[in-house]
């Protein structure tokens, strides 16, 4: 049967020694949860790490600032996840007095939690009879059961929950779902898988049939948008360089970031519209290459261009959503990873106008 050879190779070959295994603790597999997605294991395990150091549990999560949150997720990408994160935290304090709800059904309420999200804490937190689908489990499912088709495309998606659903064992629950999530990530791999190792091997229908790089089928293709904008890196004679707070929604939502303007701008116009928004008088000593930035859905184009100011504006200094960042401070703040880059490299582009 396929969830008694999943649990059996589990026990024996799956992964035990991650963090966040071994533990029952519904806060510890939500957060691995969500930092899973998206996102490779040995990328997510120093940021769990230093996560759980500072926000131990669901109280301090709560009850911290979602600047210093994103803070700590900056560089693990998808920062919504971030945000989620925090918003859920607060409504399990505010609503179920900082306990997790026992159920997948109450988990897919909260903010942020999604139907495999929710049952995957409540399987491996309170072992509930529940299905998962990740994206490692779709693929798993998708080639075992012969359900071709992108698992995006609705009529896929349905078929694969159908056989999340029927594989589910009466027992053992928390090792099958993490049996499941083990095989998709270390041997029912994208490309390479290592059938031949596979505990349910002889009777997937991709492997019978020769089809495992053609199961499950890839996004269609689709022209990506494309963003352009000139980023006015403004540093005053310490070195600190103006930051402004980005709104919630949208890309980079909370986190700090180099005043964004038209693409095309001249240095006239930049100078006169940083002078208006800041009260600031500053001069155009420079501009850099074009640095590209990859999303999930759209490419965006960085225009970086230099500026020096002798003071410092008095805009910024009365307002939540500006702020300057001294170059000691880059590290630890609230900064996308591209951005970081460019303010770390900054002392030495200014050095070379």
């Amino acid at each position: 049967m396929f969830s008694e050879s999943i649990i059996r190779w589990q026990q024996t070959h799956g992964r035990h020694n991650l963090p966040w295994q071994s533990t029952r603790d519904a806060y510890r597999v939500w957060l691995s949860e969500v930092m899973l997605q998206q996102t490779q294991v040995a990328t997510v395990v120093p940021f769990y790490q230093r996560f759980i150091e500072r926000f131990p549990g669901v109280e301090a999560l709560a009850a911290a600032e979602l600047s210093e949150v994103l803070s700590y997720w900056s560089g693990l990408g998808y920062y919504s996840r971030a945000r989620n994160l925090h918003r859920c935290a607060r409504a399990i304090v505010a609503e179920h007095g900082g306990r997790f709800p026992g159920s997948s059904g109450e988990l897919a309420r909260l903010p942020g939690i999604g139907r495999s999200t929710a049952a995957a804490i409540a399987a491996l937190a309170f072992g509930e009879q529940a299905a998962i689908l990740d994206g490692n489990v779709k693929r798993v499912l998708a080639r075992h059961f012969g359900i071709a088709g992108y698992p995006g495309a609705g009529p896929v998606a349905r078929a694969l929950w159908a056989a999340a659903e029927a594989q589910l064992p009466v027992s053992n629950v928390a090792a099958y779902t993490q049996g499941l999530m083990d095989l998709g990530s270390t041997l029912c791999t994208r490309s390479q898988p290592k059938c031949p190792t596979c505990p349910v091997s002889e009777t997937c229908h991709a492997f019978r049939d020769g089809r495992t790089a053609d199961v499950p089928a890839a996004r269609p293709p689709r022209v990506r948008p494309r963003k352009t904008a000139t980023l006015a890196l403004i540093a005053d004679r310490s070195g600190a360089v103006l930051l402004e707070r980005r709104a919630l929604q949208g890309i980079w939502g909370g986190l700090l970031s180099p005043p964004e303007f038209a693409a095309d701008v001249s240095d006239t116009v930049l100078m006169h519209e940083i002078e208006r928004r800041f009260a600031l008088d500053a001069r155009v000593v420079g501009r850099l290459d074009p640095v590209q930035h990859e999303f999930s859905h759209f490419s965006f184009e960085m225009r970086p261009c230099l500026l020096r100011t002798a003071g410092g504006p008095a805009a910024a200094r009365d307002s939540a959503s500006f702020e300057w960042l001294g170059i000691d401070r880059i590290e630890a703040a609230a900064l996308p990873s591209p951005i970081r880059r460019l303010l770390l490299d900054l002392p030495r582009s200014m050095a070379a106008t």
